[in-house]
């Protein structure tokens, strides 16, 4: 099939407009991920291909020496966006040096259409390589499937730019012109429109997944700590207590309280006391299993939830949770000596739970236990001696042929 180049050049230039705007309208304030690089580049496009498909109307070195210099830094703004969604620096030295090579290279054979068209092909191409090359090389960080609408653009363009490299100056008739169609010129430009929709597309939900994936985090990250708010600690409590209870299996529960916080905030001030808070946070993720989790309850409150785990096992990591944070100090910014020096309080829940127990009921027990630290000189460990059930639950737990009973 053959296509009508001029129209092809049309479509082109309309496409790369529509999807600049829309870019520039999505990106707007958001300085940082790439889509103002990638939005400057398909304006840079559309103004390429409009000097291509003025060729015989205005003069040749604008059609063919400034449209090609054109063609060539649409793939340095893309590889800037691309590097500045990823974070990292861009090198526009080095970006720019294609773009000036096509430029040297055209003025010289500016009368030769295969060589022209074989070397813009080749570098072009090979600038589609580099950003096919930078998009793969953080796949694994990039969140969502926008990235293979953006690799498989890119992909195509390279494929095509490279094999038109190649055939340009082995097929006859390739000296033919720029605006004369042929299957090979409407492959070429088929490509062309391919980056500009769904490599632009796939641009755009990639920045849209990565703002979602942000959201995502700050909606169950505690901002300050890096750990678990307490919005994600119950849910996650509530998921394994359902667990445990349909398996059989113990489980642990701690509650964390920093003793005499206030007086680190009135005497330090309160950067120092957020200092102190992610130093005790990182001493308790520090000794914990991977499958357990670390999240702020609140205040200075933490709490530490212990899937599969028995009393013992769990008043014996709180001991030594309550022993490491004591003879650990805080470094605080500014500060001279050596340091802050805190201790904390534990209250600790463990063992089997029945059918009917509730996240609250083990977060009420292990407060419970946490109070009683408090109340018993601080620094300490204390242990929840059980959970407070519903009366209609403690007595089918008095009758052993309808509820086993519970052991810790």
């Amino acid at each position: 099939m053959v296509a009508h180049i001029p129209t092809m050049l049309a479509m082109i230039i309309a496409s790369s407009l529509m999807m600049a705007a829309s870019m520039a309208v999505v990106g707007w304030g958001r300085r940082r991920d790439g889509l103002g690089h990638w939005a400057a580049a398909l304006l840079v496009n559309a103004l390429g291909h409009l000097l291509l498909m003025l060729r015989g109307q205005v003069p040749d070195v604008l059609s063919i020496v400034v449209g090609n210099l054109l063609l060539s830094s649409v793939f340095v703004g893309m590889i800037a966006a691309i590097y500045q969604f990823q974070g990292r620096p861009i090198r526009w030295l080095l970006l720019f040096m294609p773009p000036a090579l096509v430029t040297a290279f055209v003025t010289v054979f500016m009368d030769n259409f295969p060589a022209r068209v074989g070397f813009v092909g080749a570098v072009i191409g090979l600038q589609a390589v580099w950003a096919l090359a930078t998009a793969l090389e953080r796949r694994h960080a990039t969140v969502g499937r926008g990235q293979w609408l953006l690799v498989a653009g890119l992909a195509l363009e390279a494929v095509v730019l490279l094999g038109r490299s190649a055939l340009a100056v082995t097929v006859q008739g390739a000296e033919e012109g720029i605006l004369r169609s042929s299957g090979l010129q409407t492959l070429t430009f088929v490509a062309t429109f391919s980056v500009v929709l769904v490599s632009s597309v796939g641009f755009v939900f990639m920045s849209r997944d990565r703002a979602d994936e942000s959201n995502r985090v700050m909606a169950a990250l505690d901002p300050l700590t890096g750990v678990a708010n307490r919005r994600s600690l119950i849910a996650a409590l509530d998921r394994d207590v359902a667990r445990a209870v349909r398996m059989r299996e113990p489980m642990a529960l701690m509650m964390v309280d920093i003793d005499h916080f206030k007086d680190v905030n009135d005497h330090y001030g309160h950067p120092a006391g957020d200092q102190v808070l992610c130093s005790v946070v990182q001493v308790l993720r520090q000794r914990v299993r991977a499958q357990d989790l670390v999240g702020r309850y609140g205040g200075e409150e933490f709490m530490v939830v212990l899937p599969d785990t028995h009393l013992a096992g769990a008043e014996q990591l709180a001991r030594e949770l309550c022993k490491a944070v004591e003879v650990s100090r805080c470094r605080v910014d500014g500060l001279d000596g050596e340091g802050i020096a805190v201790t904390v309080s534990i209250g600790v829940f463990g063992g089997r739970l029945e059918s009917g127990d509730s996240w609250d009921m083990l977060i009420a027990a292990a407060d419970r236990a946490l109070y009683q630290a408090k109340e018993n000189g601080r620094n300490r460990v204390e242990v929840a001696t059980g959970l407070r059930r519903p009366s209609s639950q403690l007595a089918a737990q008095a009758n052993p042929e309808t509820q086993p009973t519970s052991s810790y």
